[in-house]
């Protein structure tokens, strides 16, 4: 079966080449007769247009390169989906690829966008130990937006979240609550996102002229039976803490066990002291389909992936845009645990 060209889409509508053309990239000042002429033709005709084809011979692309390290995460995931979504509605189509932390395939996919003509690159940073991006990163020469949940030395244009802001939010609240005793759990010592969180935290607490207490943050592997087990020994040592900040979903479900190891339990009355109320920084379905319901400063993920995709634009868009950096705050959602 001969394959439809737009010669045949023009003459089955009466109208030039060009016209065609004008109607399928959206351009020009075109009658809404005529468009729907058109439209009509390539219904008829079955006719689909090669975006790829027609970038190429314009010297531009709709492809934007999106870098993902970790699809278990579910911060990533859910900005992931923001930027498609964001992305897709401006016209963009999204080439997807998952290096890991390994430098060569990271290397290799930003050789492979170049091949396909990528107009930009979104990578959505994994390392939260190291405040700095991959050198190849840093040396992209497409346009290129970071996005990152820990803070970032780098002169490229950067999407973040601002977790000291989250700490300082939900610490607050509990203070506001009664709390005189909080403690946060996990997080590895040298975690840049527990840090900027503690930071929060401690802010918050001088605010309301109460002590910082190191003990009162144990570091541990983000596993819930590390979790749970700080979580049982911390409480042992001192019962008079009521409320427990949640480092991660692995360090939330381990808090709870350990609540329950020391015949405790879950929820939101201070004035109950076989009670410790819970929060944490994302949501997460999974534990919120428990009782009682999760309190958590929400990540912002999807306004993340919006902005990173807004500003991927205008960077194409505008070459000499000076970089960006975007800091965004999450939204305290109360719920049964605290």
């Amino acid at each position: 079966m001969k394959k439809v060209s737009i010669i045949d889409v023009a003459k089955r509508a009466e109208v030039s080449v060009s016209t065609v053309s004008l109607v399928l990239r959206q351009k020009g000042k075109i009658s809404e007769a005529t468009i729907a002429r058109v439209q009509a033709a390539i219904e008829e005709l079955g006719y689909v247009h090669n975006v790829a084809a027609a970038n190429l011979r314009a010297s531009t692309s709709n492809l934007i390169g999106l870098i993902v390290h970790d699809f278990n995460d579910a911060f990533s995931t859910r900005v992931t989906a923001s930027v498609v979504q964001a992305l897709e509605a401006q016209g963009f189509m999204v080439f997807l690829t998952q290096p890991s932390d390994n430098p060569q395939r990271l290397e290799q996919c930003l050789l492979s966008f170049t091949r396909q003509g990528v107009a930009g690159v979104i990578y959505l940073a994994a390392n939260a130990t190291r405040d700095t991006l991959p050198e190849v990163i840093e040396n992209c020469p497409l346009p290129l937006v970071a996005i990152s949940q820990s803070p970032l030395q780098s002169a490229r244009d950067l999407v973040m979240r601002d977790n000291r802001q989250a700490g300082s939010l939900v610490t607050r609240y509990l203070i506001e609550r009664g709390h005189r005793n909080i403690a946060y759990i996990g997080g590895g010592k040298d975690c840049l996102i527990r840090q900027q969180r503690l930071l929060g935290y401690q802010a918050a607490l001088k605010q309301y002229g109460m002590p910082w207490r190191e003990e009162f943050t144990p570091a541990c592997a983000d596993e819930t039976h590390a979790a749970s087990l700080a979580t049982r020994e911390l409480l042992e040592a001192n019962n008079k803490i009521t409320a427990l900040l949640c480092h991660s979903p692995n360090a939330i479900i381990g808090c709870i066990d350990g609540i329950q190891q020391v015949g405790r339990t879950v929820g939101k009355d201070v004035f109950l002291t076989q009670q410790v109320s819970l929060a944490g920084f994302e949501d997460m379905m999974h534990v919120n389909l428990t009782s009682p319901s999760f309190t958590y400063v929400s990540s912002a993920s999807d306004e993340t992936g919006r902005q990173a995709a807004s500003l991927i634009v205008r960077k194409i868009r505008e070459p000499e845009l000076a970089a960006q950096r975007i800091t965004l705050s999450g939204q305290l959602v109360v719920r049964g645990s605290a």
